[in-house]
């Protein structure tokens, strides 16, 4: 009877939140003053979706209206889809294979080729440049163990995994380029089921000895902070996940300018900028207004 309760309440749940993005009569109605940046609900996307948000309003008179923290892919795909928001960060790889559902490769130029092409045929969307780095998952353990055992790669980890504790994110168990397809790809078991946590925990879970090993992302600023280790992904199991704004063509339509100012971003965001400024932001507290705005200023961006 009760996994019959959780699925009524999951489904319960999945339909009061696409309520609140699903397109109304209006939704989709033209906004001549003003622009809507959006983002998921964690640190990385939330600086991406305010550097976007002040580079616009340097540039341009248009009102910009921030629409962070929209949970997770699906929900920022539905919200541009649905016109609500006009713009969001996302990383080709999901792109490639959460939203388009196609199997993975291994070429960064191509994969972005591939979710431009069809994210302009299928859904009347279209990727801005590329911002520069590459947040790929990192499978990271505890830095002391990888020294202990002398392990470097996933296929290393795998003869200690049954003895370990594993904790993940809701998307990433849930994802096709996620934890099914890594265990099967690298034969990974566990001693128990892993844990679903949210995304920033997950570090200092690890680093607490809660768990022992999880899914982050490279990019992440705790790693240095908190000695963990980056396993290796030795049979390219990931595809690249290049940062780029999703943006509405219809949006770009009505304020063309819009391209060559996110344009300006392009290749502005080093993988090792990208985990400063998330440290910036999860380790030092700073507030993420502050962050982006010294950011793009220590780029000649704004003034």
């Amino acid at each position: 009877m009760m996994p019959r309760v959780q699925r009524s309440l999951q489904s319960t749940v999945v339909a009061l939140l696409l309520s609140l993005i699903l397109p109304i009569c209006s939704c989709s109605r033209s906004r001549s003053d003003r622009v809507v940046i959006g983002c998921k609900n964690f640190t990385e996307s939330l600086i991406l979706g305010e550097v976007m948000a002040q580079q616009i309003e340097a540039h341009t008179r248009l009102r910009v209206e921030r629409r962070f923290y929209l949970a997770g892919t699906y929900i920022c795909h539905q919200a541009i889809l649905a016109g609500r928001i006009d713009i969001y960060p996302e990383y080709t790889g999901t792109a490639l294979t959460a939203v388009l559902k196609q199997q993975s490769m291994i070429s960064r130029e191509a994969v972005y080729r591939q979710v431009k092409s069809e994210y302009e045929r299928r859904y009347g969307l279209t990727l801005g440049a590329g911002l520069g780095f590459n947040d790929t998952f990192a499978i990271e353990i505890r830095a002391e163990d990888a020294r202990r055992l002398g392990i470097h790669t996933l296929s290393q980890a795998a003869q200690f995994t049954p003895s370990w504790r594993a904790g993940f994110g809701y998307e990433f168990m849930e994802r096709p380029d996620g934890y099914r397809g890594l265990a099967s790809t690298y034969g990974l078991r566990f001693a128990a089921a892993p844990r679903i946590m949210d995304l920033g925990l997950l570090a200092r879970a690890l680093h607490e000895h809660q768990i022992d090993l999880a899914a982050g992302n490279t990019t992440d600023g705790l790693i240095p902070k908190l000695d963990l280790f980056v396993l290796a992904d030795d049979k390219n199991y990931f595809p690249p996940y290049e940062a780029v704004p999703v943006i509405r063509e219809q949006t770009l339509q009505e304020h063309p300018e819009l391209r060559s100012i996110l344009d300006a971003l392009k290749d502005k965001i080093s993988d090792a900028e990208m985990q400063r400024l998330n440290y910036a932001v999860d380790g030092e507290h700073r507030d993420v207004v502050e962050v982006a705005q010294a950011f793009l200023r220590s780029k000649g961006l704004v003034p």
